[in-house]
């Protein structure tokens, strides 16, 4: 099964240098990365490894249709498959089927209002509170700080750790005292957590930027396969 070696391959290894392990509820997380460099994928990496320990999640797409995140989440467990040479699990499907809820929302009508109501109506209605949440498709550049802190308050009142993708873009190079990048770089005192994703001519790595309150960060960077975002080599 899957779920039983997902680790050893899994760009999740990055959080171990972490002084906390991981997001922790309550708290804002952030992978930081151009377009098309694999945020997504990387996202859904966090969300396996919440639902393969059973956990709660929602996966909230902005922009994008329930469908084609479902065919996200296929087309990355097929890979984990192959690298892991191990064969299709009926026991593995139902728990990532068990454990998900998928909402999709225009980016125009996107709203932290409108998010909750959704959290109380499944906690209500299918008595599922989500241990975590997937937003992905978020433009930070068309929202205010305002929606970040609010967004943390509901991560506080439900007690679940939130994952952002953020877009970066090659020309713009502004970064705070604490080398925190754009778009975030006025935003990293909301954060917890917050990953970069960088494409060089030498493959594709990730580096933990901000770990919690710790002011000296590890100096880590892990280095990922371009087609399946697991561990390279």
């Amino acid at each position: 099964m899957i779920r039983e070696d997902f680790i050893r391959v899994s760009p999740l290894k990055i959080l171990e240098s972490s002084s906390r392990g991981g997001l922790g509820s309550g708290n804002l997380g952030v992978f930081i990365a151009r377009a098309g460099v694999g945020k997504t994928a990387c996202l859904i990496h966090i969300a396996l490894d919440n639902l393969f320990k059973k956990r709660k999640l929602i996966h909230v797409a902005v922009g994008e249709s329930p469908e084609k995140i479902t065919a996200y989440y296929s087309a990355i467990l097929n890979d984990l498959r192959k690298t892991l040479n191990v064969s299709e699990s009926d026991e593995d499907r139902l728990i990532v089927e068990r454990n998900r809820m998928i909402l999709a929302y225009r980016a125009s009508s996107f709203s932290v209002n409108m998010l909750e109501k959704s959290i109380r109506n499944m906690i209500d209605s299918l008595d599922f509170k989500p241990d975590t949440l997937i937003v992905d498709g978020l433009d930070f550049e068309k929202v205010e700080r305002a929606f970040f802190m609010d967004i943390k308050k509901l991560a506080n009142k439900y007690q679940t750790g939130i994952w952002f993708s953020a877009r970066s873009h090659r020309h713009i190079k502004e970064k705070n005292e604490r080398e925190i990048p754009y778009p975030c770089n006025r935003l990293d005192d909301l954060f917890s957590v917050i990953i970069q994703l960088d494409s060089t001519n030498k493959g594709v790595f990730l580096r933990l930027l901000k770990d919690h309150d710790n002011t000296k960060v590890p100096d880590t960077s892990i280095q990922l396969d371009p087609t399946t975002f697991l561990l390279a080599g």
